[in-house]
């Protein structure tokens, strides 16, 4: 069970899924190799051996990035899972490497550093449900 959020390009006044035209297409992230190293040079530790689905592990959480083998890249989609306030740190760290958005997918919401995520509730949610902290 992970906590989904998606990395992309979005007009500034776009503040939620529901503001996004049906016509609209993001502008891609990058090239394929642009992209790879933009994630290489936030978060050094992200194993990238699989240029389609990368890794990043802190001291309580995961993040599986979900690249996907389209070149350009034209968004990321975030697995998190664990539990701390780390995780949120690399999500950001990475959305700043391509001056995207957060789209946090349980709410529909796009996500800021400091502000309310989904996150928090993901993990209240989930521990309920497991019994656990994991």
């Amino acid at each position: 069970m992970s906590w989904d959020v998606l990395l992309l390009n979005l007009p500034d006044d776009i503040t939620s899924a529901q503001d996004i035209p049906d016509d609209h297409s993001p502008r891609p992230l990058g090239p394929r190799h642009e992209v790879l190293a933009a994630v290489s040079r936030a978060e050094p530790s992200a194993d990238l051996t699989d240029p389609t689905w990368g890794d990043l592990t802190g001291p309580t959480w995961s993040i599986e990035l979900n690249i996907g083998s389209d070149d350009p890249v034209d968004s990321l989609m975030l697995h998190v899972r664990g539990s701390g306030d780390g995780a949120l740190a690399s999500v950001f760290r990475l959305a700043d490497a391509f001056g995207c958005k957060v789209l946090d997918c349980s709410s529909g919401e796009l996500i800021t550093p400091g502000g309310p995520s989904g996150w928090h509730a993901f993990q209240e949610y989930r521990d309920g449900i497991t019994g656990t902290s994991r």
